[in-house]
């Protein structure tokens, strides 16, 4: 094999709770994330030229070592001896700095793809113990599908999988720093701490409004008091019939879900006239088979 293709899933996060701050700046969160098929694709092929080069469609992206596909795969070359040179093509449609994980994605798909394009005997375990090394949600989009994630987000268990449904992806035109975010988050007395315990027995009952029903962020305290167009998308969600709307992470992607995908459709339309939201997705959940 000298060249091989993969799909990088964006998540959302059907929960998201922190829980306290530990000693070294880490965060200790409780999350229960979900793959989407909303997806960048990336292509690895082999190189006599010694070294990894980066392309991809989004002038803006860095093509050198600060690109976490670039550390991804230096990260596998170091671990398994690989001295072939590698050329990636990424073609990027996940936005960025929104929240989903496409950064993660990326960076995890190209740490499958070295394995496989090299033939290294590996487990997923240990692919998810090195990514960690690239960043914390590495590991959960490596593993993909519906996830509690503990720790700070390296702390994995596979849970039964979320029943399908329309997922209307929304992000305005803004960027949101996830240090910034977790640096002014307050937790106090006052938090309002999602019921995640609630949503897993939901999720394995495959009840959606019960899923529903226990989403929460407590990062939106910090999100949506600085950016209020991510409240303004949830509301037009609501009103266009979303079962329930949050934002997705740090933000600032907002996500809908949908009993049906009409309305889902109607709200895209609405958001669009609006102009609230810059990028707009329809979608629905990943169940993690085949890349």
């Amino acid at each position: 094999m000298d060249s091989i293709r993969l799909k990088a899933r964006a998540k959302i996060n059907l929960a998201l709770d922190v829980t306290g701050k530990r000693e070294d700046g880490y965060h200790e969160v409780r999350m229960v994330m979900q793959s989407i098929n909303l997806y960048d694709s990336i292509s690895l092929t082999k190189s006599r030229e010694p070294g990894i080069r980066i392309r991809t469609n989004r002038a803006y992206l860095p093509t050198n070592e600060d690109n976490l596909i670039y550390k991804a795969v230096r990260l596998i070359m170091d671990e398994y001896g690989i001295h072939s040179g590698v050329d990636v093509v990424l073609e990027k449609f996940i936005p960025v700095a929104a929240g989903l994980a496409g950064g993660s994605s990326d960076a995890a798909a190209a740490m499958v793809g070295m394995t496989r394009l090299f033939s290294v005997k590996t487990s997923m375990t240990r692919l998810m113990e090195l990514g960690v090394k690239v960043g914390a949600d590495v590991p959960f989009c490596i593993m993909r599908g519906t996830v509690l994630a503990e720790g700070i987000g390296e702390r994995l268990t596979r849970l039964e999988p979320m029943r399908s449904c329309p997922i209307l992806i929304a992000k305005p035109g803004i960027n949101v720093s996830t240090k910034y975010v977790y640096s002014n988050l307050i937790l106090d007395e006052d938090t309002v701490h999602p019921d995640i315990d609630g949503m897993i027995d939901a999720i394995k009952r495959r009840d959606i409004n019960g899923v529903c029903s226990k989403m929460g962020n407590v990062l939106e305290s910090v999100t949506v008091r600085e950016y209020p167009v991510i409240e303004e998308i949830k509301r037009q969600m609501m009103a266009s019939g979303a079962i329930n709307a949050m934002m997705s992470g740090s933000g600032p992607t907002v996500f809908g879900v949908f009993g049906n995908r009409r309305n889902a459709g109607a709200c895209a339309d609405v958001l669009r006239v609006t102009g609230i939201a810059k990028q707009i997705y329809i979608t629905d959940v990943f169940h993690c088979f085949g890349r």
